[in-house]
């Protein structure tokens, strides 16, 4: 008699980009075997991340996660990708925990593999097993360490004779210097900058000045392989203050565009200049698990306009992307308030706005976990757990179509114009 075949598990493709989709398929299964399929990635932090998903195998012994029914687990439906953006910690991790590639020019490699039963598979030994490989710097992109004029970050270039359009990189009051996302816009054809602007701890105290972000900027637009007038700007939450700051107020830089994902209008460049620091955290709002939640301090900001960008002054098309469950700051009241004010002024046209049932604060590129609440270093090593929102299956849908949306808006916006021509 013929031996039975061995379960096998296989991913397609091995090698992808981080905003690729991916289809795994567990194949010489028995018919209508309970199995559970479970995606592990050992983090740059040193912590273990899972997700998986319980499921039948079909008549043919075969479970295709791209095809067939979760019926749950981290998450549950048909569900291509939610072996990746379902993931938490392992059961026993600390709390707070927050998943972050840090080291750009490595992939992000995950273990996907088949158990036996829905019950207890942690427990069993794995039937069958397969690597995969997650990027986000393309092959061919240079990845260049920036500290020049005062400048601290990561310059990003794509492979090619260029001139790129140009993308000013900027996330939020976390501080310190992440290079993913700039890392992934370089693989999508622009030249760009990870910007840090202050250290992990020193939101209360950071001293913000437009030049450190115009010589930021300047950087971008006199490298050789940009096309100098066609660079924007993308920012995260206090990024999106100072990426609004700087459309408003500067004489020295022009950004052709500007992507604003957790809207936000406080004028994060001159509030950080006085004595009372940008945010009084006394004024936060702590939950039943002990959660900061700081909407109502962006709400008290609002009530005085001297707090907010001009936003009338905006001469650029401007996206703003913001999660209906954004429960760090005032992201939809926010964006309502830029919508009004742009209007008011015959600017309306210069607005795109998005927002997401049950997305929370951060809204990251495609298939990253969901984080509704992680560690926030606000001072000298003390940290808080900051309550951002969303739900995750919805927020996870959020960050696929904002990804896609954003990179539509930066192609209409910067390589929309003609790159300029070789002077005799």
């Amino acid at each position: 008699m013929l031996r039975a075949l061995a379960p096998i598990i296989s991913v397609a493709p091995v090698r992808a980009m981080m905003d690729e989709r991916f289809s795994v398929l567990v194949e010489n299964l028995p018919p209508a075997a309970p199995v559970t399929v479970q995606s592990h990635h050992y983090s740059d932090d040193q912590d273990d991340w899972e997700a998986y998903g319980h499921y039948i195998s079909d008549h043919n012994g075969t479970v295709s996660v791209s095809k067939h029914l979760s019926f749950g687990g981290t998450y549950s439906g048909v569900e291509p990708m939610g072996l990746l953006w379902s993931m938490c910690p392992v059961p026993g991790s600390r709390m707070g925990l927050r998943l972050r590639k840090k080291d750009v020019c490595t992939p992000l490699v995950v273990n996907i593999s088949v158990y036996s039963g829905h019950d207890g598979f942690r427990d069993k030994k794995p039937l069958a097993s397969a690597i995969t490989e997650r990027w986000y710097m393309a092959p061919g992109v240079k990845r260049i360490e920036v500290n020049e004029n005062g400048v601290r970050g990561t310059l990003f270039i794509p492979p090619g004779p260029g001139p790129f359009p140009g993308i000013l990189d900027m996330w939020g009051g976390g501080g310190g210097l992440h290079e993913y996302r700039a890392a992934l816009l370089a693989s999508h054809g622009y030249t760009a900058l990870a910007l840090e602007y202050f250290k992990p701890g020193e939101l209360q105290t950071a001293n913000l000045k437009f030049q450190y972000f115009e010589n930021a900027f300047r950087i971008i637009q006199d490298h050789p392989k940009v096309n100098p007038d066609s660079v924007g700007i993308l920012g995260l939450s206090l990024g999106s203050s100072i990426a609004l700051g700087l459309a408003a107020y500067s004489n020295i830089i022009k950004p052709r565009a500007c992507v604003c994902i957790g809207a936000n209008h406080t004028n994060g460049l001159e509030v950080h200049e006085s004595k009372d620091g940008f945010i009084n955290l006394e004024q936060a709002i702590v939950d039943e698990n002990n959660h900061h939640i700081w909407r109502n301090i962006g709400l008290a900001m609002m009530r005085d306009p001297s707090n907010l960008v001009d936003v009338q002054r905006i001469n650029c098309p401007v996206l703003l992307v913001s999660g209906q469950d954004d429960q760090n700051w005032p992201s939809v009241e926010m964006a309502d308030d830029i919508t009004q004010k742009m209007h008011d002024v015959g600017k309306a046209h210069q607005l795109t706005r998005i927002d997401y049932p049950d997305a929370g604060h951060l809204i990251e590129p495609p298939f990253s976990p969901h984080f509704r609440a992680t560690n926030f270093m606000v001072k000298d090593k003390y940290k808080v757990i900051v309550l951002w929102g969303g739900q995750t299956k919805p927020h996870s849908d959020a960050q696929e179509d904002s990804w896609r949306k954003i990179l539509v808006f930066f192609q209409q916006h910067l390589y929309s114009i003609t790159s300029p021509k070789a002077k005799l």
